[in-house]
């Protein structure tokens, strides 16, 4: 068995020729001539040993400021303070060498980027007598490499965004043909809307007149039938029977009841064609109600009603016409009073709302209207609810009337109701002018 010392690898010693005194002075003035590379040799322990040109350079170290020192004099603190430089030559002594790019210092403080090499140097017995350590500064290739990686960067951003925008443009091409087609369906839409308008006008405009030429036909000859049975009832060619004056009797309200229901269809067609003048002003609501009860009085009183008004704590006032009011507040008595039974109640009552709102309620103990034809009862020509157990009079175009009368006034009608129990109608106007617009 062979008595030359073995390597930590294994491996048995050099048994390479031993370099002469020429070899390496030669070598030396090859390593220190060098300056694209520090190259330079540290001791077992980590401290500098030689040092060349390109050392100089890269390090900015001169021989005497640095032979010496330890080599963790070229580390940044963190490194430092991690043992790095230490760990880095055990890894040498136990592989062979270490490699690595990673940041150094300079003696002014700057960093730049390396590439290491440390190589682990024994000698002919195999015994560690230091390391070989080579440093190449990359930081201008580092560089590079970022610039290079950011105009990649910048490329596929580029190209992304010009991807990005091509949808947009897609997308935005296909909204404005969308767009487009909508106007087109729009205009058409309109022109429709405006010629369908104008058709109605003009039906409008021929219904008026025809119900105003009518009204005039048919009011002409129920006025004369009206005065004539006036006549006779007073006797003047002779005096009647009772039956005859019971038949000119029924002629009479049969006269005046065609007559209401001729200035009804005639109110509403004037109405809907906007013919209507409204005479705007203050008007006192206790006058409204007290010219109304006087009014509906005596067919309160054949029916045995309980007939209330209750006062407002204060002066009630609407800005209104007062002729349209008192059309209003009639109608919605005469309803209450004709759907209330004998010995049932009926009641009016006037208060303030709020700063804007006045509102006048008529109540009655009637039959009351289903919750399902409250908005129904509204519609023109529409009798439901407390009709069905009625006579069935009028045209159902009083509430119609009440409530377009009310709202062209800026109020409105509002209706509650207990089928069995009775309704409510609530008239709601405005109590002062309408505020100047800046």
């Amino acid at each position: 068995m062979s008595n030359r010392p073995v390597r930590p690898n294994g491996s048995e010693p050099s048994t390479a020729p031993v370099a002469t005194h020429e070899e390496r002075e030669l070598h030396r003035l090859l390593v220190e001539g060098v300056r694209d590379y520090a190259i330079f040799m540290l001791d077992t322990t980590g401290h500098v040993a030689t040092w060349n040109e390109g050392a100089e350079r890269i390090k900015q170290y001169t021989r005497d400021e640095i032979i010496g020192r330890h080599f963790s004099t070229f580390y940044p603190q963190a490194d430092k303070d991690a043992r790095k430089p230490d760990h880095e030559l055990e890894i040498a002594e136990a592989t062979g060498k270490f490699e690595e790019e990673g940041w150094r210092i300079r003696k002014d403080g700057s960093r730049f980027w390396a590439n290491v090499l440390i190589t682990a140097i024994r000698d002919s017995a195999g015994e560690l007598v230091g390391f070989a350590k080579v440093t190449r500064d990359l930081t201008e290739r580092r560089a590079a490499e970022a610039r290079a990686l950011d105009d990649a960067r910048r490329v596929a951003a580029e190209e992304a965004a010009r991807r990005e925008a091509e949808v947009r443009a897609d997308e935005l091409r296909s909204l404005a043909e969308q767009l487009r087609q909508r106007t087109a369906e729009l205009e058409t839409q309109t022109r429709d809307a405006q010629e369908a308008r104008a058709r109605a006008d003009d039906a409008n405009r021929v219904k008026s007149q025809f119900l105003a030429a009518m009204s005039h036909e048919l009011r002409t000859p129920l006025n004369a039938i009206g005065g004539y049975a006036d006549l006779l009832t007073m006797e003047l060619s002779g005096p009647l029977t009772p039956q005859q004056r019971e038949q000119l009797t029924r002629i009479k309200r049969s006269q005046e009841h065609l007559l209401g229901i001729i200035n009804d269809i005639l109110n509403f067609s004037r109405i809907e064609a906007g013919q209507v003048v409204y005479d705007l002003g203050y008007v006192a609501m206790r006058d409204v109600v007290e010219a109304v009860m006087y009014m509906i009085a005596p067919q309160a009183q054949a029916k045995g009603l309980s007939f209330e008004r209750t006062e407002s704590a204060g002066w009630v006032t609407a800005w209104a016409d007062k002729a349209k009011v008192e059309q209003i507040v009639l109608n919605l008595v005469s309803n209450a009073v004709k759907f209330t039974g004998p010995g049932g109640s009926v009641s009016v009552a006037c208060t303030v709302v709020d700063d804007e709102r006045i509102a006048l309620r008529v109540e009655d103990t009637g039959t009351g209207i289903p919750a399902d034809k409250l908005d129904d009862i509204f519609e023109p020509f529409v009798q439901v609810g407390r009709s069905l157990t009625s006579a069935g009079e009028g045209t159902g175009l009083g509430l119609a009337i009440s409530r377009d009368l009310a709202r062209a006034m800026r109020g409105d009608i509002r209706a509650e109701s207990v089928l069995g129990e009775g309704s409510a109608f609530t008239l709601l106007l405005p109590s002062n002018p309408p505020r100047a617009t800046k």
